[in-house]
């Protein structure tokens, strides 16, 4: 006979909850600093959930709604922002 387990962590979406690409403030969740979808021990999803989150996510960034590439997201890439004024007294 087949033992039952439980899971250990509480899932935050439902099994039916949909991950939707139009969304991307939702699915930035699932994205890590370099870019990188999380993955799915991390972000606490089943592998069905995760695999719509991929899923997602690469369609957003296929659409551009997603930037793609990590220097996007890091920071050592980015413009700093100066000041035209450096020093006030």
């Amino acid at each position: 006979m087949k033992k039952t387990t439980r899971s250990k962590y509480r899932q935050e979406f439902s099994g039916d909850h949909v991950f939707d690409y139009k969304d991307p403030a939702s699915l930035t969740r699932f994205i890590g600093d370099g870019g990188k979808i999380t993955p799915s021990r991390i972000s606490k999803l089943s592998v069905a959930q995760q695999k719509r989150v991929a899923a997602a996510v690469k369609k957003a960034r296929n659409l551009a709604l997603l930037p793609s590439g990590t220097d996007a997201y890091d920071s050592f890439h980015r413009a700093e922002a100066i000041s035209p004024v450096p020093f006030e007294i």
